[in-house]
């Protein structure tokens, strides 16, 4: 008996860019790694060429570890990064405090995740400038030891390169390492129109969160390490967590394709744009209002409900309730095109009559 698999128009599609396939070029990529016969654990061609491309992207020499997933990157860097009795510092909105089912304290051997707030899902600075301090040298609790900030933000915001700065400089004057969860970096990036390079190191990122899954790449993160020092610890950490697969080429294969011809850049331009088009779109339908202008291809909104009920009985797919009732949150991907955008838009219309 042949099964028979449900699935979702990218036109009805908007729960998240998870739910978007991958970019043919990956695919093709993922066949031809199969031919032949190359030496396992990342000692293969394909490993060698990803973390050339990453070095060359980066603008300096990377230690790369591919992952099959951004919690395992999240996870493993920041144990990098704190001991079993630090804490990491993190925007309460963050995607390691809300979503990632305790992986991080998990890595860490017991490291605690403090939040610090700040608007629009950014952290502000003077609420990081106390915590770094907080109870610093004090046995009876964690001390602080990380700072974890998410590039684009699950709100959809983008820090500036002067806001990643000025929290790395925060957080090393007190002795702390950086972490940036990039699972959506091309999105951050493309919006800014700055490099790589200037987005992460050259600003104070120690380890980077490398996002390939939602912009086209099919299994594979990568984590990207600036600090030469954390190399040794980071590839112990990635096989005993299961993470150095045996046959590395297949993920190797995936995020050296993502980088070639700038796929990568195209993928995120093309979501973000969609995002933005969504964005003007909802603002001239009278009773919706945005909760923020999308930076990257998060967009967050008040629905009535029912709006809302009619976008679902039409086969509409996305996160609604999830924070409070009438906010909605749609995500656009590299495969949505204007036509799926401008339907959603006139069903939305339809329902406001």
């Amino acid at each position: 008996m042949s099964a028979i698999i449900a699935t979702t128009p990218a036109s009805r599609a908007f729960i998240s860019d998870n739910m978007a396939g991958a970019s043919p070029e990956i695919v093709q990529a993922v066949a031809d790694a199969a031919a032949g016969q190359v030496l396992p654990y990342g000692n293969d061609p394909f490993t060698v060429s990803a973390r050339r491309r990453l070095s060359e992207i980066f603008e300096r020499d990377v230690d790369v570890f591919m992952v099959s997933t951004g919690s395992a990157a999240n996870g493993l860097s920041l144990a990098a990064l704190t001991p079993p009795w630090g804490s990491v510092l993190a925007h309460p909105d963050s995607h390691i405090h809300h979503d990632e089912c305790g992986a991080p304290e998990f890595f860490t051997a017991g490291a605690k995740l403090v939040g610090v707030p700040g608007d629009n899902s950014v952290i502000d600075p003077d609420a990081l400038h106390a915590a770094v301090r907080r109870k610093a040298g004090d046995v009876h609790s964690v001390q602080p030891s990380a700072v974890s900030i998410s590039q684009a933000t699950e709100l959809g915001s983008v820090y500036t390169v002067a806001e990643i700065r000025r929290l790395c400089a925060i957080a090393k004057d007190a002795g702390l390492r950086v972490h940036m969860d990039g699972a959506r970096f091309a999105n951050a990036l493309d919006h800014l129109g700055t490099t790589p390079a200037e987005m992460t190191w050259k600003a104070g990122i120690d380890v980077l969160s490398f996002g390939a899954t939602k912009n086209g790449a099919m299994t594979a993160d990568a984590i990207v390490s600036f600090d030469p020092e954390l190399a040794t610890e980071l590839g112990f950490r990635a096989k005993r967590a299961s993470q150095l697969a045996s046959k590395m080429r297949f993920h190797a294969a995936q995020i050296d394709a993502y980088l070639t011809d700038d796929l990568w850049l195209h993928n995120a331009r093309r979501a973000n744009a969609m995002a933005t088009r969504l964005g003007d779109g909802l603002k001239a339908i009278p009773d919706i209002a945005l909760l923020a202008t999308p930076q990257a291809n998060i967009l967050f909104c008040r629905l009535p409900q029912h709006v809302t009920e009619g976008l679902l009985a039409e086969g509409y797919v996305f996160h609604h309730d999830r924070w409070e009732p009438g906010t909605v949150r749609f995500v656009t991907s590299f495969t949505h095109s204007a036509d799926d955008i401008d339907q959603l838009l006139d069903a939305v219309r339809r329902h406001t009559r």
